[in-house]
């Protein structure tokens, strides 16, 4: 109290008072997170962590925190012996949510705002545990080559890069599945999304959903995000691009990408909702590739 009072009965600088300013606006203007837990339906034998960013692009779109709260409850409706955490807002400030984890699923807006990109340390290190690792839609962006770029690829085998991936909204019709846990009793569907394409892959990437893009999908000028030489040749070739994958890590663990999930009302088809509940039971470590 004493402190306050005599900073009160000092004059403040311009410089001091910017800086104090400038503190307030940061301290009003920092997310906080929200931390929700959900028990198993039978005897929990695993984690899942989910990790929310904020909602962005306006209703309907970038629903981060809705999205999380459907698939965390029938993922523990679905699979009786997971407990989850939902982290919504913003990442953690308390780091111990992530003890005993088997998968971190990751739903927020990449490049430059990604969450990890401030958490290297701790997202590695879960890496490093084996942690099953699944990212949707935006989240599969960061900085390209940067340390996020190469964390990425060590936890899923691939992610947006900038200048050469594109972001596209196209209607993905998805014929051939491959045989893989991720897509137990999913069937053939087609689904209007902002589906990217042209990941840069690690080697052992598996497929999991690919489609040809239509000509549409490249109208667009070349930019960071919507188109390149190398990407509108495989689309005039007509290349299926992998727009959804698994990968093994050499060093244990697992990881998934799915780059949909930009509009809310997706997750209402079963196939596209089915796809992503069975990578994130993979990812926490059930099944085996047959």
């Amino acid at each position: 109290m004493q402190g306050i009072r005599a900073s009160l009965s000092q004059p403040e600088t311009p410089v001091r008072m910017l800086a104090a300013l400038a503190a307030c606006l940061l301290a009003a203007c920092s997310p906080s997170a929200t931390v929700e837990t959900g028990a198993a339906s039978g005897d929990a034998k695993r984690k899942v962590v989910f990790v929310a960013g904020e909602d962005s692009h306006g209703p309907k779109a970038h629903e981060h925190a809705a999205g999380t709260r459907l698939l965390a409850e029938e993922l523990r409706e679905r699979y009786g012996d997971i407990d989850t955490v939902s982290v919504i807002g913003a990442w953690p400030e308390d780091e111990t949510v992530f003890e005993d984890a088997d998968a971190l699923v990751l739903y927020c807006d990449g490049g430059k705002g990604h969450l990890i990109n401030d958490h290297l340390e701790r997202f590695n290190a879960m890496v490093e545990a084996g942690v099953g690792i699944a990212a949707i839609h935006y989240c599969v962006e960061v900085p390209k080559g940067s340390p996020s770029a190469d964390a990425m690829l060590d936890a899923i085998g691939g992610y947006f890069e900038t200048w050469w991936s594109v972001n596209p909204h196209w209607t993905a019709r998805f014929s051939a599945l491959p045989a893989h846990p991720i897509v137990q009793g999913v069937t053939s569907f087609s689904t209007l999304d902002e589906w990217y394409f042209n990941m840069r892959f690690r080697e052992g990437v598996i497929p999991i959903l690919s489609a040809v893009p239509p000509e549409s999908t490249m109208e667009r000028r070349n930019g960071p995000h919507s188109g390149n030489d190398a990407v509108r040749k495989q689309v005039a070739d007509g290349v299926p691009q992998v727009v959804a994958w698994a990968y093994e890590r050499p060093g244990g663990g697992r990881g998934f990408g799915y780059t949909g999930g930009h509009f809310h009302a997706n997750w209402a088809d079963d196939n596209a909702r089915n796809t992503v509940l069975n990578a994130i039971n993979w990812v926490a470590g059930a099944g085996d590739v047959p």
